[in-house]
């Protein structure tokens, strides 16, 4: 790990402005971790599919997975910038992986059987004081009626945080309301949902990669004559989205697919000017060493040593 901030982690923490000198330390305890350490790019392994899904369809394909001392390790070993991960995985390894790898508190979850487009609050500001974390992360679902709401939790929640100098995370996921579900991925939903995290205080944004439809009838003018067919531009437009860059951005591997395609998402994330990866269940559903070579292919690419 690299011990000094270096010029392009510190030029990333001084557009943080208002920002407590605890609060940067902790995002520079991620920035400088791992082999992406001290180059602005990160990658890190989000475990909170169990929620979501269960842990047969996020872990049976890999029983080894069932563990949470298994993503810590390959957290650890892969040289990842983060590992994120609900209250129980984290606390199971705390002590064993106690220094060995950033973590950030997932703080809020749903499961696959509501009705409801919403989650709960899991976790509190204080486990992640008592578990280290450099950071928490909260779920939000633009286009849901539960919106208004959420975003009044994670105000509360980001401000009792920074408090005590520890950073905020927003997964900024739209759905429900009038949007379509091709309208979830939408390039200019996108691009407002990173600007809506933003506005919330986050300080770094997750969201997924756009694709090049355009879903809302208000925003199509804005959008006309644009070729948007390039991958890398929908993510310049992304950041563009989150303070004309001020903010770290990492996109979400999303649903598992081929290596190909998870390569190639990085190397349009790098040239679109994005901070990097957010990538679990293309990680965690392969073999270990599957993982371990993936992961180390996309650090490569984030520090332009692979085509």
């Amino acid at each position: 790990m690299t011990t000094n901030v270096t010029p392009a982690v510190k030029a990333i923490l001084d557009k943080y402005e208002a920002t407590s000198p605890a609060v940067k330390a902790n995002l520079a305890r991620i920035l400088m971790h791992g082999k992406l350490g001290g180059t602005g790019k990160l990658v890190i392994l989000p475990v909170d599919q169990g929620f979501e899904h269960g842990p047969a369809r996020s872990f049976a394909v890999n029983p080894p997975a069932y563990d949470p001392h298994y993503h810590y390790q390959i957290a650890v070993d892969a040289g990842l910038s983060a590992y994120a991960a609900p209250l129980g995985p984290l606390e199971a390894g705390a002590d064993t992986f106690a220094g060995q790898i950033p973590t950030i508190l997932k703080m809020n979850s749903s499961n696959s059987w509501a009705t409801s487009i919403d989650q709960a609050v899991t976790a509190s500001v204080s486990d992640a004081l008592r578990l280290g974390c450099a950071a928490i992360g909260f779920t939000i679902y633009p286009g849901s009626d539960a919106i208004f709401e959420q975003m009044e939790e994670i105000r509360e929640l980001s401000e009792e945080a920074k408090s005590v100098g520890i950073a905020t995370v927003i997964w900024s996921y739209p759905r429900g309301g009038k949007l379509s579900k091709d309208g979830e991925l939408a390039l200019d939903v996108g691009a407002y949902a990173a600007h809506m995290a933003a506005l919330l205080g986050a300080h770094i944004i997750k969201v997924k990669l756009p694709s090049a439809h355009i879903e809302q009838e208000e925003a199509k003018r804005v959008y006309e004559g644009t070729d948007w067919s390039n991958q890398a531009d929908r993510v310049r437009h992304v950041v563009q989205a989150s303070f004309a860059g001020r903010r770290i951005v990492v996109f979400s591997g999303g649903a598992a697919k081929g290596a190909d395609a998870v390569y190639q998402d990085a190397r349009d994330i790098l040239a679109g000017g994005g901070n990097g990866s957010i990538i679990g269940r293309n990680t965690f559903q392969r073999s270990r060493e599957d993982a371990l070579d993936m992961l180390g292919k996309l650090i490569a690419i984030y520090k332009g040593e692979a085509a």
